[in-house]
């Protein structure tokens, strides 16, 4: 795991913090925060229970924060690549804040949060990471300001329930979560409290992301763990899940100086916004999605030896390095090594034979098509 302050800078707790403990996770820190790597079980089991049942992850050190304004849908555009002033209420969408060189300052999602009854208001719900949130909050203020409000959400937690018994589990709680599809969100009343749910997360399952009051927490983490379903994740089987479906991981896959080309996330791009090429790097990602990028992110499967850790070197079938591994791990469904890494786009078609530099030595590798393990997301018919 990346992203930890110094030794020396006092570390944040979640408001789940003591039933980490008391649940005997082992803590660590993380984007600032004390936070669960993993539970007794360990990051194998807690991988194949959320692939099989339902995993729920405390996810509160991400950055929750509403945009308000005159017309925050427009100005949130001045920073982002996607359509934004088109967002339907009651939808989410992924994308990407973007310094001018058309690096990658952080990937995000921002929805417009409606009730069932489709009331709501005209700002912009938005959750960024936690290692980047100071910094994004900043940007957004600076760029923004004073055209956009950020009310920051320090006082609520993030929690996700994933999995294939996930939503079963949550709709006892929140029956109105069953009309949810993939990135729909919605503001709902359950267990007591108001919640802000999106059917989204990180693991490649269906599930929901749900923020809920700080004081809350606890309650809610409690009754979804009662379930014989539901077991609590850490950030290590996270890890682990989000590889596996090929989701990268900001300050690994991505960074200011990886453009959305580059990283295969044009899908966030829209193509009413790569024609008025009004964001922040246009020229260089319009370029790209032309002419090609100079690298592209692949996803490899480890054919033989150790799985393949951050920084290895990927090199040619003759032996030239002309790469590195950004993530990589073990996979628990695959039973070998998988990892994300950049090579030349000669390099980066699916059946690409490459090998990947272990302890000085190179073992074969083969580029696929990702996501490793097949994404199970509800969508709408």
């Amino acid at each position: 795991m990346a992203n930890s302050p110094p030794t020396d800078t006092p570390l944040k707790t979640t408001p789940l913090h003591a039933a980490h403990i008391a649940a005997g996770a082992r803590m660590v820190p993380f984007a600032g925060y004390e936070m669960p790597v993993q539970y007794p079980d360990g990051v194998l089991k807690e991988h194949l229970w959320t692939r099989e049942h339902a995993g729920l992850f405390d996810v509160s050190h991400m950055g929750q924060a509403r945009l308000r304004g005159v017309n925050p849908l427009a100005a949130f555009e001045e920073l982002v690549p996607g359509d934004f002033i088109n967002l339907q209420p009651g939808r989410q969408k992924y994308s990407l804040l973007l310094n001018r060189a058309g690096g990658i300052i952080d990937d995000l999602m921002a929805s417009r949060p409606v009730t069932i009854d489709g009331t709501g208001d005209d700002g912009l719900f938005v959750v960024v990471n936690g290692a980047c949130k100071e910094n994004d909050f900043k940007v957004i203020a600076d760029e923004l300001g004073p055209q956009v409000a950020i009310e920051r959400l320090e006082d609520r937690a993030l929690i996700a329930i994933q999995g294939p018994e996930a939503a079963a589990v949550f709709q006892h709680y929140a029956p109105g979560a069953a009309d949810l599809a993939f990135m729909d969100v919605r503001l709902m009343t359950a267990f007591g409290v108001d919640l802000i749910v999106s059917r989204s997360g990180y693991t490649g399952e269906d599930g929901y992301e749900i923020s809920i009051p700080g004081d809350a927490a606890d309650d809610v983490w409690i009754k979804l763990l009662s379930d014989p379903r539901v077991r609590a994740i850490g950030l290590g089987a996270r890890d682990s899940l989000r590889l596996e479906a090929g989701l990268p991981l900001y300050g690994h896959d991505l960074d200011e100086t990886v453009s959305p080309v580059e990283a295969g996330l044009t899908f966030a791009i829209n193509k009413n916004r790569r024609e008025q090429r009004d964001f922040p790097g246009a020229a260089r990602i319009v370029k790209e999605l032309a002419e090609g990028p100079p690298r592209k992110c692949v996803a490899l499967k480890v054919l033989e030896g150790a799985p393949a850790r951050e920084g290895a070197e990927i090199a040619d079938a003759a032996g030239k390095v002309i790469g590195v591994v950004t993530s990589g791990g073990y996979s628990p469904v695959l039973k070998g090594g998988v990892a994300l890494g950049f090579v030349p786009p000669a390099h980066a078609d699916v059946g690409a034979q490459l090998n990947v530099i272990v302890r000085g030595k190179p073992q074969r590798a083969e580029v696929v098509k990702s996501p490793f393990v097949p994404h199970r997301y509800v969508r709408k018919v």
